[in-house]
């Protein structure tokens, strides 16, 4: 009986594993989701697993990785959901851990009707996301608006978002919920920006043609960014069309700029310049002594 019981007892050990292993058994799927015709990474895109609510949303480098317990999971069936871009589908057999990059095209430009309709009997489930102070900005939105004297400025278009404030007319240095601006941080692909403008303060040193997502988190923001606090003004810059070269450029009243980009191999290596000159010195030369 000494010898039964002690073979039995591994053995009951062993079958409790296998049976703890089998319920915490996991799927990972991860991949990159980029802009189709440019190859630029997509930030913020959300990732849905289809029926589920179970999802994530892309990092900086528009990377996803999304984990799904393997009980009852029949198929992936995951769907990306991006403003300004049509949605996207892939589908495959849950045979294991995947990898799926997405391509998303632009989305028509008229838009289908949407009706709200609340629910009085549905429970409160309460805030669904910790990142509350958190505003993306288009840079779509920052061309369109008002330029000062013909140039866009990053700076002056965060001024009117709520919350932020300017120090005066024609400066711009950021006051967020009452913070002076050396209590901002600004980040430019995640470099400290010490001293963001120039020309006496009258306009920030990015050039919008070359940015690719601006985000300012006005509070509670990660421990990550650590050292200010105000805000955090988190800049990514364009890695390049990858597919087509591609130009722009603009003539203003102080400045011209341009910016050139293209793949050097397509769909693995790709290059942006982007340049700006500034002529307020040619026209003030009359006016300032040698």
């Amino acid at each position: 009986m000494k010898h039964l019981f002690c073979w039995l007892l591994p053995g009951l050990w062993l079958g409790t594993g296998s049976a703890r292993a089998q319920g915490s058994a996991r799927v990972t799927i991860s991949g990159y989701v980029r802009d189709r015709a440019t190859g630029e990474n997509l930030i913020g895109v959300a990732v849905v697993q289809a029926g589920t609510g179970l999802g994530t949303a892309t990092n900086t480098y528009g990377f996803y990785s999304l984990t799904l317990p393997a009980a009852g999971l029949d198929s992936l069936r995951l769907v990306t959901s991006y403003v300004g871009y049509a949605r996207g589908r892939w589908a495959a057999p849950a045979t294991g851990s995947a990898g799926h990059d997405f391509l998303l095209a632009p989305a028509a430009n008229e838009l289908a009707g949407v009706e709200v309709v609340a629910d009085r009997q549905a429970e409160d489930r309460g805030p669904r996301s910790t990142r509350m102070g958190t505003i993306n900005v288009p840079i779509a939105q920052i061309k369109s608006l008002p330029k000062f004297m013909g140039e866009t400025d990053v700076l002056k278009v965060l001024q009117l978002l709520p919350g932020v404030q300017s120090g005066g007319e024609g400066t711009s240095g950021l006051y967020v919920r009452g913070g002076s601006p050396d209590q901002n941080l600004i980040l430019l692909d995640g470099t400290p920006v010490y001293n963001a403008s120039h020309l006496f303060g009258f306009f920030s040193v990015f050039n919008a043609d070359a940015l690719n997502n601006v985000e300012l988190i006005k509070g509670g923001f990660p421990a990550r960014y650590g050292g200010r606090l105000s805000s955090v003004l988190d800049i990514s810059m364009k890695e390049g069309n990858d597919q087509a070269f591609h130009g722009e450029g603009a003539i203003g009243l102080v400045a011209t700029r341009i910016t050139l980009e293209g793949p050097i191999k397509k769909d693995v290596a790709s290059f942006i310049v982007s340049a700006r000159r500034t002529y307020i010195d040619v026209v003030a030369r009359p006016f300032v002594k040698a």
